[in-house]
C-alpha cells in the first residue's frame, strides 16, 4: 500500500533519464563528500576528527552502494539471473525474529562512537551508542569485558577475535554481530575501528564506531528474497508455459496448411486454421479448433475456448476437446453433444467456463448441423458476400446444470465458405470490438479471391493479426468444394 503522502500519485516506473540523472548526481555527490573526508583528516590523534572521518567513510560507502543500486535498476533484471548463484547468508544476514520499528531520528542517531583507554581503564561513549543498545545513560558505558554479555552467543568469538587482532596485532576493527538491547529488542551492529598507540608503538587505547545496520540488513534480505521468489516465478512460468505448449501441440490438430476432406459426395471440403497467442500474456489460453473425418462419411467442424491461461486451462481443453471426438465419432448430435460437454465441464476437478461450437456436416446432403454455447455463430461468405448464421439458443459450459442446446441446420452450397472463430480473435485491449463480425464481413471479396482456404486464413491474420490482442484466438476456414 503506497504511503498515505503519495496516495494521489500511482506508482510508476521510472523513467531512464530519471535514473540517469540520479546516478551523476550521486557520482557528484560522492566526489564532494570524499574531498570533505581528506580535508578533515588533520589530526589523527583528535576523536573529533575520527569521528568526522569515520562518518565520511560511511557516506561514501553507502553512495558507493547507492550507485550501484541505481546501476542495477537502469540495467533491468539480468537475463542470466536464474542462473546466477544466490549469496551466501552472514551471520549478520540471519534473520531477526523483532519486527520492532526502527530507531527514529537521523543518520547520527544510528552511528555512535566509542574509545576504550587502555592505561586507564576509562571508556567513553557517544550519546548515539547509548541509543543504539537501549542502555541508559546513568548505567555508563561497557568495558570491552563487559560488551560481549549484550552480543549473541553465536557471534561472540567474532567479536572478540576482532576486538583481540586490534589490541594484540594492531589490525582494523571492521564485522558485524548481533545484539540483545536491555528492552529485549535485537538489532545489528556493524563495527569499525582502530588501535591508538603510544610514542613506543605499543596500543595505548581502541576507537570504534558502531553502526545500527538492523534495517539496512532487512532491506537487503527483502530485497534478496524478492529476487529469489522472482527466480522461482520465472522457472515455474516457464515451465508451465512450455508444459502448456506442449500439450496444445499435442491435442491440436496436427496438420499444418490446408486439410482435405477427400469425401465421395460432390463437396468435398477445404479446411485451414490457425491459432494466435495472446500478446498481453506468456501463458498459453485454452481455446481450440478441429476438423476431423468421421466414420459415417461426415465432417467434425468446432471451435472453442474455455476461461484461464497455463496448464489448468489447456489440460481441461485437451480434456474437452478429447470428449467431444470420441462423442462425435460416436454419432451423438451436435445439440446433445454440447449438453454433454456441459455436464462434463460442471463436474470436471478444475471447474472453468468455455463457450463452443460444434458442427457436422453431411457431404451426401451439404448440409451443415450445428449448435453453439455461447459462442459468436459461424459466417457464411456466398457470392462474395457475408452474413452471420442465425444462433440456436445455448449458455456457456459449465455454467448452468441440466442446460440444453438447441441445434439448427443450413444447407451448404459449392464454393460456400465458412468462418469460425473464438471471440479472441476481435477483442481489443479496450475489450470486445463492437465492429468485429462487420470486419470480418468486410473480407468477403478477398475471400472469395483466394485461392484456397489456408489463403482465407491468411487474409483474416492481416485483417486481425498484427494488432495486441488481450486473449488468444482461434480462426478456422471451411471452404466448400464442387
Amino acid at each position: 500500500m503506497p504511503s498515505p503522502l503519495f496516495a494521489d500519485r500511482p506508482a510508476q516506473p521510472p523513467e531512464p533519464g530519471a535514473v540517469d540523472a540520479l546516478i551523476s548526481q550521486t557520482r557528484r555527490l560522492r566526489g564532494e563528500v570524499d574531498a570533505v573526508r581528506r580535508d578533515a583528516v588533520t589530526d589523527e590523534d583528535d576523536p573529533q576528527v575520527r569521528w568526522q572521518r569515520a562518518l565520511c567513510d560511511l557516506a561514501v560507502h553507502q553512495l558507493d552502494d547507492l550507485r550501484a543500486h541505481l546501476g542495477q535498476l537502469k540495467a533491468g533484471l539480468p537475463a542470466d539471473l536464474a542462473d546466477a548463484p544466490a549469496p551466501q547468508d552472514s551471520p549478520a544476514a540471519y534473520a531477526e525474529p523483532d519486527p520492532a520499528p526502527r530507531l527514529t531520528g537521523s543518520l547520527l542517531s544510528r552511528v555512535g562512537s566509542a574509545e576504550w583507554d587502555l592505561l586507564t581503564d576509562d571508556v567513553h561513549w557517544s550519546e548515539e551508542l547509548f541509543q543504539i543498545f537501549g542502555r541508559p545513560r546513568e548505567s555508563g558505558p561497557m568495558s570491552l569485558d563487559e560488551l560481549p554479555s549484550m552480543v549473541f552467543a553465536e557471534d561472540q568469538p567474532l567479536l572478540q577475535a576482532m576486538v583481540t587482532d586490534c589490541l594484540i596485532d594492531g589490525k582494523p576493527i571492521d564485522g558485524e554481530f548481533r545484539i540483545v538491547r536491555t528492552d529485549g529488542r535485537v538489532r545489528t551492529v556493524h563495527m569499525t575501528g582502530e588501535p591508538v598507540l603510544d610514542a613506543d608503538g605499543c596500543t595505548a587505547s581502541m576507537w570504534a564506531v558502531l553502526r545500527d545496520v538492523s534495517e539496512l540488513r532487512r532491506s537487503e534480505r527483502a530485497v534478496r528474497e524478492s529476487r529469489d521468489s522472482l527466480q522461482r516465478h520465472q522457472h515455474i512460468e516457464h515451465t508451465e508455459r512450455r508444459v502448456a505448449v506442449e500439450l496444445q501441440e499435442a491435442v491440436l490438430p496436427p496438420w499444418r496448411g490446408s486439410l482435405r476432406f477427400a469425401h465421395d459426395g460432390p463437396a468435398p471440403l477445404d479446411v485451414a486454421g490457425h491459432y494466435l497467442p495472446a500478446a498481453s500474456t506468456g501463458l498459453i489460453g485454452g481455446d481450440w479448433y478441429d476438423a476431423l473425418a468421421l466414420p459415417d462419411g461426415d465432417a467434425l467442424l468446432t471451435v472453442g475456448d474455455l476461461t484461464g491461461h497455463g496448464v489448468s486451462a489447456t489440460s481441461s481443453m485437451a480434456m474437452l476437446l478429447g470428449a467431444l471426438r470420441g462423442m462425435a465419432v460416436a454419432g451423438i448430435r451436435p445439440g446433445a453433444l454440447m449438453g454433454h460437454l456441459n455436464q462434463l465441464l460442471e463436474t470436471s476437478a478444475q471447474p472453468a467456463l468455455g463457450s463452443a461450437l460444434c458442427c457436422r456436416y453431411d457431404p451426401a446432403t451439404q448440409t451443415l448441423a450445428w449448435s453453439q454455447a455461447g459462442h459468436p455463430a459461424p459466417l457464411l461468405f456466398r457470392d462474395g458476400r457475408g452474413r452471420t448464421l442465425a444462433r440456436p439458443e445455448g449458455v456457456l459450459l459449465g455454467a448452468t446444470t441440466g442446460a440444453s442446446y438447441e441445434e439448427a441446420e443450413t444447407r451448404l452450397m459449392p464454393g460456400d465458405l465458412l468462418l469460425l472463430h473464438t471471440d479472441g480473435l476481435t477483442r481489443t485491449g479496450a475489450g470486445m470490438d463492437d465492429c468485429g463480425t462487420e470486419r470480418l464481413l468486410a473480407l468477403a471479396p478477398r475471400l472469395a479471391a483466394a485461392r484456397d482456404a489456408q489463403d482465407c486464413v491468411r487474409s483474416v491474420l492481416e485483417e486481425f493479426g498484427e494488432g495486441p490482442r488481450e486473449d488468444d484466438a482461434c480462426v478456422m476456414v471451411v471452404r466448400v468444394g464442387g
